[in-house]
């Protein structure tokens, strides 16, 4: 069986940089998962002895805490502040964007319509820097029972498919005097979900290796599985089955933005041992 790598996938700029970060920063904490996979957060405490806490409310004794990838919110970067905590901050610069653009619009009374999940980090950080009214939706039907102002201002998380955001945007336009569009879903993104498709297409098994907990990389097993069925998501080699490559000719690998070399590397020596 031949083995095929995705042309783009695994560790995007912003999960490297908040990597060196945390490296560089021994013995520290961060603000929720630093990023979405939990291999690469346990490296991170076995060799570097950086720690982990739900949100900056379990600050209290921390002298030193490094900011996750996808932010936090407005609030949790005053009460560190308050706690007088020395702050590293490795928030992703393309989420920093998204954060900027929503409060600047905010203030010049835009109301503000984030595509994303509600209930993701990233998400929560950016809506707390809107000053006015801001909603979050998934699709086009949860804009139905929105009752948009004259001027609008739209943003997506930055792990979205372009499509889908495409769609969000074609729906609001029509309906507001003033739309201004920020293109905000991260290019390391798009280049995984690209390659992703066109290697799917000549594959007849996919794994995608990452967090199941990460939106990237769920998007990546999602493109995938529409264009091979036999498309599955680990997180480590240890959830291989022999049975899904057997009778297969082509395997393609890709991997989430939070999924290091070292994992990948693993899951291929497993795979061909199968």
């Amino acid at each position: 069986m031949e083995i095929r790598l995705a042309k783009s996938y695994g560790f995007c700029f912003g999960v490297k940089r908040a990597i060196k970060i945390a490296e560089e920063s021994p013995n520290s904490t961060t603000i929720g998962p630093l990023i979405h996979n939990n291999e690469e957060i346990n490296r991170l405490k076995n060799s570097f002895n950086v720690d982990t806490v739900k949100d900056y409310k379990e600050a209290n004794g921390i002298k030193k805490a490094i900011i996750r990838t996808h932010g936090i919110t407005k609030e949790g970067f005053k009460e560190l502040k308050q706690k007088r905590v020395d702050i590293i901050d490795a928030t992703c610069p393309f989420v920093s964007k998204p954060q900027k653009i929503c409060e600047e619009m905010s203030e010049k009374g835009y109301q503000i319509i984030i595509f994303g999940d509600i209930n993701h980090p990233e998400v929560k950080g950016v809506m707390s820097y809107a000053t006015g009214d801001v909603k979050v939706v998934l699709s086009t039907d949860e804009l139905k029972d929105i009752k948009f102002n004259t001027k609008v201002a739209v943003i997506a998380q930055t792990t979205r498919k372009f499509e889908d955001y495409t769609k969000i945007i074609n729906y609001i336009v029509p309906k507001c005097k003033e739309t201004r569009v920020f293109n905000t879903i991260c290019n390391a993104t798009f280049e995984n979900q690209e390659a992703v498709r066109k290697l799917s297409l000549e594959c007849d098994v996919m794994v995608i290796v990452g967090g199941k907990n990460s939106s990237n990389t769920k998007q990546l097993y999602t493109i995938a599985k529409s264009n091979c069925n036999d498309s599955y998501l680990i997180e480590n080699e240890n959830e291989l089955k022999k049975e899904w490559f057997e009778g297969k000719k082509v395997c393609g690998i890709s991997a989430g933005a939070s999924t290091p070399d070292w994992i990948i590397e693993k899951v291929m020596r497993k795979i061909k041992e199968l």
